[in-house]
């Protein structure tokens, strides 16, 4: 009861105000859930693993997509169901927004990670309609509880030529016991800045939640070189509820879920209308500047030592004459 009294506050002025849906053009499209709708898909949390992807699809399925929109990737042993919103336009720019739909053997995996689907989902009903800049890439991973297998999955099969398309990656992972944060240790550092500062503008308290031992999603697709960020909700108490059988709907804080939604929804938004390359790591920017400037240099050493062999052959033919 504590907990919830303590996002009380922050739920009211978030769902009072109006100024997150006046940020995005096309205001009249946007469907914002309301918290009882987020309370609501807690009611019946698909509790096997057997069970998991056939919910996954109903749900989005609930959300408004179409059968035929929502696609099985399989790659790799490994199912992602995927859905793909084209952009307004005919830009090749992609923003993924994704969470693990599998859970550990123990618990029902409510928060670990049905808290993540339901915000995805529902984020997914909210732009649905919207006329987006960029192509966004919905997605429920498989088997992150194996080591990543599906997130991984899907970071391999982007080519590396085709990396540069992909703007970024928000992860949601395990929402429902406290105030929305970032995982620092798994996050992209000028994301995590404008998560901040997406926080700030809608007075919702934002934390940095290192997670010692701790990985997700979001890994991936650093590791492709594509920023990435997690979203969860962990307090301290965490590894005593997660991975086990105390992982059950009765643990769910709705408030907490329904923050963490509003948030990456603020998240997708900015991304959307911010320049694809802006959250490129600076060191990587430098590096590639760096490489052209070499690049350059051995052009111009060669083109003198062209220059030279000609001067030189020249001098010879003279004296030969």
């Amino acid at each position: 009861m504590k907990s919830k009294l303590s996002l009380l506050p922050c739920l009211i002025l978030i769902c009072c105000s109006s100024a997150f849906a006046q940020e995005a053009e096309g205001e009249s499209k946007l469907r914002i859930s309301a918290p009882e709708e987020i309370r609501s898909e807690f009611d019946s949390v698909p509790c096997k693993n057997g069970d998991r992807l056939k919910a996954v699809k109903a749900l989005f399925e609930k959300m408004g997509a179409k059968t035929e929109e929502i696609a099985v990737e399989k790659v790799g042993g490994v199912e992602n169901v995927v859905i793909r919103k084209a952009a307004a336009n005919d830009s090749q720019e992609k923003i993924v927004i994704g969470a693990h739909y599998d859970k550990v053997p123990d618990g029902c995996g409510a928060l670990d990670n049905w808290t993540g689907v339901v915000a995805v989902a529902h984020i997914y009903r909210t732009v649905k309609d919207l006329p987006l800049k960029k192509n966004v890439v919905f997605v429920a991973f498989g088997q992150e509880e194996k080591g990543l297998v599906g997130s991984s999955a899907m970071a391999r099969s982007i080519k590396k030529e085709q990396a540069a398309e992909y703007c970024a990656m928000i992860n949601i992972d395990s929402l429902g016991l406290g105030m929305p944060q970032v995982a620092d240790n798994m996050s992209n550092k000028r994301l995590v800045e404008l998560a901040e500062g997406v926080a700030e503008a809608m007075k919702t308290p934002f934390a940095h939640g290192l997670l010692k031992g701790a990985d997700s999603d979001s890994t991936s697709f650093n590791r492709k070189g594509i920023p990435a960020l997690t979203i969860h909700s962990l307090t301290n108490d965490w590894p005593k509820i997660l991975h086990s059988s105390n992982d059950n709907p009765s643990k769910v804080n709705h408030d907490s879920v329904y923050l963490g939604y509003r948030l990456a929804l603020a998240l997708l938004i900015r991304i959307d209308d911010a320049d694809c390359q802006s959250f490129r790591d600076q060191n990587g920017k430098d590096q590639k500047a760096k490489d052209q400037k070499g690049k350059d240099q051995n052009g111009k050493d060669q083109k003198g030592k062209d220059q030279n062999d000609r001067d030189q052959k020249g001098r010879e033919e003279k004296e030969k004459k």
